[in-house]
């Protein structure tokens, strides 16, 4: 049952892989025993994470999944992970089993985080961009567009990365530690205000782009051609028809089929979810 929730900074400080994962978490009362054990397993973390761990997995295998308080779980598991993986795995489990729960855009915060700290600048603004088109009424939007921004500078793209600062700026609030984070990068953006383009221009492209006639899926968006070439092959190896294409941006994106309807695409998707994991999504193309 939910009471209430927080930017995380009344949870306490864990950790969970290095620092990473450290700064977002909302405070939700459970209901009796699973949220004192959850709240218990939050505190041991402290001292003896190998503990915490082992009661958040006693937890979680007593539960049905099914269960209005199974997210809020499987999110602190995803908290007190040992490892990037196994933390990634459990916090977009959240995301994309329980899109609804109070859980689902903290844990896209701390996917930010934790795929920034892996060096992935392209999945970091994957999770920061879902964060704010599906949760715009999120507190935790500010901390995403952070992190969405820092992603952006590093992918070059100054314009998209201002937007987001400044947009961390104006939700900052009465947090000055994060304010005076966020107002470090916002000094390497001008004072004019910067619009975000909601698609990628390029230069000279002064006409509006004409409408989409087929859309795709897209599944991953990388500066490395090996994990390219590792996706390819997993997705042929399941069936799927996939394909690169490269922007201006210098990534390469990987995408699935080339459909006539958004409708048929959204079947691939959710079968790419289901059998790839991470994050699909549909794409326009022309």
């Amino acid at each position: 049952m939910r009471a209430g929730r927080s930017d995380g900074r009344t949870v306490g400080r864990l950790i969970v892989v290095g620092s990473v994962l450290l700064s977002v978490g909302p405070t939700v009362q459970l209901s009796a025993q699973t949220d004192t054990l959850r709240a218990t397993a939050l505190r041991v973390a402290q001292t003896r994470p190998d503990s915490a761990r082992a009661m958040v997995r006693r937890l979680l295998a007593g539960m049905s999944p099914r269960d209005s308080l199974f997210p809020g779980v499987l999110f602190t598991a995803g908290r007190l992970a040992a490892d990037a993986t196994t933390a990634a795995t459990s916090l977009q489990r959240v995301v994309l089993e329980y899109p609804q729960s109070v859980w689902a855009d903290s844990a896209l915060v701390l996917l930010t985080q934790l795929y920034f700290a892996q060096g992935d600048p392209a999945a970091t603004v994957q999770a920061a961009e879902r964060l704010r088109l599906d949760y715009p009424d999120s507190r935790l939007r500010a901390r995403a567009a952070f992190w969405g921004a820092r992603a952006y500078f590093d992918l070059k793209d100054d314009t998209r990365g201002c937007a987001l600062i400044r947009e961390a700026v104006d939700g900052a609030g009465s947090d000055v530690e994060f304010k005076n984070q966020v107002s470090f990068y916002a000094s390497r953006c001008s004072s004019a205000p910067t619009p975000l383009p909601t698609t990628p221009t390029t230069a000279g492209d002064t006409q509006a782009r004409p409408p989409a006639t087929a859309y795709a899926v897209q599944v991953l968006a990388v500066r490395s051609a090996a994990q390219v070439d590792e996706m390819l092959t997993r997705l042929k190896v399941m069936g799927f028809d996939a394909r690169v294409v490269r922007d201006t941006s210098g990534l390469f994106k990987v995408r699935v089929g080339r459909y006539a309807t958004r409708d048929e695409a959204a079947q691939t998707q959710r079968r790419l979810k289901t059998r790839l994991g991470g994050q699909p999504f549909v794409v326009e193309e022309p």
